[in-house]
């Protein structure tokens, strides 16, 4: 007799295995010692049951190998059991922790991740209202800030705008609910902790013209300025993407002023590589010529060398928190709430490497 297909299930108590062609919720039941309502209950609202009760059900379910038949759940409760995420670029290191906590969050309710990358969509609303009519997807997580009101509106023509939720970027004239690091605090941080070394000529190299980031971090750095009365060159102030490149070229852009500064507070981790290559190939060393500050604490940032002073964004947690709460919008169960649309707003935190240290000629008055 052949035994492919079969599995080995301790349904007759510990010790005992029995063979069988497919492992029922009953014997999952049977194994933890609880009822099949409790098995159901720990696959569909885990939340509602006791830590013990659902540690015994999950080490069942791993026991008898049983699986969720999510063809036969989607025709009980009319869900596909999947969400989309939409990323801006894929190629990005950013995004990876975000993504690995949506993943968790999402996996722990049983829901498939699907991921799509925006800059390969010729229109990412007609995208999503297609998935959603289709019954392919449950909701979506947009990481890209930057779809326009004409997308946007496809949503809500469609009724499907109470089921996305944004993460790490956001749309102003959406009203949609949205997970955010606190970049204004991020911004702050990072030209506080320059000043705080001496330095008084900061330059700051922005992110995308159009891109919320930019805005909210560029306010932060603009307003602790003012606050510490800093000087005020306009050409201190350069454009960027938050690309490698847009490092390079903002450099090569420092590099040519008559009054160069001392440091430079970039808008991510990416455009700080770039300016910091740059900078030392043209003969500066960072940080005794210039100081440079990221923003993001991307897994490089501890392995370049010099290693990357940066504001950290909990990137796992704006995943985490981006699933549950659209894990609560979408739940059949939950009436909509207006609180919702207030933005859940993550700490952020200044991580102080070797890419900063005192200017050589510290000014007079200044801290230390």
């Amino acid at each position: 007799m052949s035994t492919r297909n079969v599995r080995k299930d301790k349904t007759n108590g510990p010790g005992k295995s029995v063979l069988q062609k497919s492992v029922r919720i009953r014997d999952v039941a049977g194994v933890a010692g609880v009822s099949t309502a409790t098995v159901s209950r720990a696959l569909s609202n885990p939340e509602l049951l006791t830590e013990a009760t659902r540690d015994s059900v999950f080490a069942a379910i791993r026991a008898t190998g049983y699986r969720v038949n999510k063809a036969a759940r989607t025709l009980r409760t009319r869900q596909a059991g999947a969400i989309l995420v939409l990323v801006p670029n894929l190629g990005n290191p950013f995004f990876s922790q975000i993504l690995a906590g949506i993943n968790q969050r999402l996996g722990e309710n049983d829901m498939s991740v699907l991921i799509a990358d925006t800059q390969n969509l010729v229109t990412a609303g007609e995208f999503l209202v297609d998935h959603f009519l289709n019954s392919q997807i449950d909701g979506v997580i947009c990481l890209d800030g930057s779809l326009p009101d004409s997308e946007l509106e496809q949503f809500r023509t469609n009724g499907v705008a109470d089921k996305i939720v944004f993460a790490c970027e956001w749309v102003h004239s959406a009203g949609l609910p949205s997970v955010r690091s606190d970049n204004i605090e991020g911004a702050r941080l990072a030209v506080r902790h320059l000043y705080e070394l001496g330095h008084r000529k900061i330059a700051h190299v922005t992110g995308p013209g159009d891109n919320v980031l930019t805005h909210a971090r560029r306010q932060g750095m603009l307003e602790e300025r003012a606050r510490l009365e800093l000087p005020v060159r306009d050409e201190w102030i350069v454009r960027g993407d938050f690309s490698l490149e847009s490092g390079r070229s903002a450099a090569l852009k420092i590099l040519d002023l008559a009054e160069r500064p001392t440091a430079v507070f970039c808008a991510s981790d990416q455009v700080a590589f770039g300016l910091m290559s740059t900078l030392e190939a043209r003969g500066l060393n960072v940080p005794e010529d210039m100081s440079v500050v990221g923003f993001d604490d991307i897994e490089l940032s501890d392995f370049y060398v010099p290693a990357l002073t940066t504001i950290r964004q909990d990137r796992r947690a704006l995943g985490t928190k981006a699933a549950s709460l659209l894990l609560e919008c979408i739940d059949p169960k939950t009436t909509a709430r207006a609180d919702r649309l207030k933005p859940v707003v993550v700490g952020v935190d200044l991580v102080v490497r070797e890419s900063t240290a005192p200017p050589i000629e510290v000014p007079a008055g200044s801290p230390g």
